[in-house]
């Protein structure tokens, strides 16, 4: 009896926090968008003051109290089932865009994209080597901790991005369109990379390779199945009922998720792989990838806290300001001016060029998803976490703020034309009898 009513306390516990994060949640997206930036921003601003918010309340023991090892451990829970299912439909929107990933412009923007974000990863990642401090270095093995550190800087937040480009109605321009193609390319490279260095840091290079060819093999799989599903002919109950299509998509994607971090990898492999099976082009799977993807971005909030709370609450973790300023700035320079010269030797304008550094800079929730999967397969420590989460805050909330102050660059000389081509009082000297202005 004692037993049961434990458990209905429980439940209850776990009911109410639940409600509570996805409460502030709500909170934060709204106050995000207020100042011009996208939900998610607001999202992770919530899991990083999760933790401060909860020391400052109770103090140290406030975590254990609010929210005890079986109630944190329900919202942990919903937290991946939601990032599994963003997962999921993201690699299905993928398959689905319409963007050309052909010619020398999308090869020139991904190289700059890549390389010299890389280089800077790789910059970062002996500089922490050098520095040898334990709260950041952890004690993963060496070629993990590098490789992983080098491709943290490198990934653009695809779902991220499309949906900036939405909002400042870029869909469909030359800029908008190089920049997801080449971030669908870095991520996926990225992706590959991130299975090397989990499969490093636990059972070594052999395994790690076969994680690899596991991944690629899944690769060429899942885009097999996807055009068997495309060309297979849909029972018309399916279409007009996407609920159990969306059911099946994610019971299947969580339990390929467990099976590829049961064999060594990570969830997030296993739910890019089902992902990527979906013909989501065609309307009766989009309308089903529609709605897994509302559920996954419902629960997300539960992972960005439980993840900030068990950062903050451990007792090592504190705010490493240097390691999050070094990465900042070599995340902007990196992408934004790597991006930029690739876009100008694919012969794209300057103003095309400075759009497409500005927009692959943004990381979201890709690199959180990336920094999460390092963390629990204990590549990074708590503060290095800390410090990339951040950063990866920081240049996505600098997206939409560079682009408002590029546009307002670029129309402040429109406006000044045009208010000298309708101003009566312009000066004779600069007019000829016309009232046209002399060249």
């Amino acid at each position: 009896m004692n037993g049961a009513v434990g458990y209905t306390i429980s439940a209850l516990h776990s009911v109410i926090a639940l409600a509570l994060v996805l409460a502030a949640a709500y909170l934060f997206r709204r106050l995000a968008r207020l100042i011009g930036q996208t939900g998610v921003v607001g999202e992770i601003t919530l899991g990083l003051l999760a933790g401060p918010l909860v020391l400052a309340i109770g103090g140290a023991g406030a975590a254990e109290t609010l929210l005890p090892a079986d109630v944190l451990a329900v919202l942990q829970l919903c937290g991946h089932v939601g990032l599994v299912l963003f997962l999921v439909a993201t690699a299905a929107e993928l398959t689905a865009s319409t963007v050309s990933l052909h010619g020398r412009g999308i090869a020139w923007v991904t190289a700059g994209a890549l390389f010299p974000s890389l280089a800077a990863g790789a910059a970062l990642a002996g500089w922490l080597l050098w520095l040898d401090d334990p709260n950041l270095r952890g004690d993963a093995p060496q070629p993990a901790f590098l490789i992983f550190i080098t491709i943290a800087l490198a990934v653009s937040a695809v779902p991220v991005l499309a949906r900036i480009i939405t909002d400042h109605g870029l869909t469909g321009t030359r800029a908008a369109k190089l920049s997801l193609s080449s971030a669908v390319v870095v991520d996926a490279i990225a992706w590959l990379l991130l299975g090397l260095a989990v499969g490093l840091a636990g059972t070594g290079t052999h395994a790690a390779l076969t994680g690899i060819l596991v991944l690629v093999g899944g690769l060429g799989t899942s885009l097999l199945l996807r055009r068997l599903l495309a060309a297979a002919t849909v029972p018309p109950v399916l279409a007009r009922h996407p609920y159990p299509v969306a059911v099946a998509v994610a019971a299947v994607a969580l339990v390929a998720a467990h099976a590829t971090e049961s064999g060594g990898l990570t969830a997030i492999s296993g739910a890019f792989l089902v992902g990527l099976c979906l013909p989501a082009r065609d309307p009766w799977m989009a309308s089903a990838v529609r709605r897994v993807n509302r559920v996954g971005t419902a629960l997300l909030p539960a992972f960005f806290v439980a993840t900030g709370l068990t950062v903050w609450t451990a007792q090592t973790t504190a705010v490493p300001w240097l390691i999050i300023t070094a990465a900042t700035v070599l995340a902007v320079a990196g992408k934004t001016l790597g991006s930029y010269v690739g876009a100008r030797l694919a012969g794209e304008t300057r103003h095309t060029a400075r759009r497409v550094g500005v927009l692959l800079n943004a990381r979201g929730l890709t690199e959180i998803a990336l920094l999460q999967a390092g963390h629990a397969a204990g590549i990074v420590t708590g503060e290095l976490y800390l410090a990339l989460v951040v950063m990866a805050l920081v240049t996505t909330a600098m997206t939409g703020w560079w682009l408002r102050l590029m546009d307002r660059r670029q129309q402040e000389p429109t406006a000044v034309a045009a208010h000298a081509d309708t101003d009566p009082d312009r000066s004779p000297s600069r007019s000829g009898p016309t009232g046209r202005h002399i060249r």
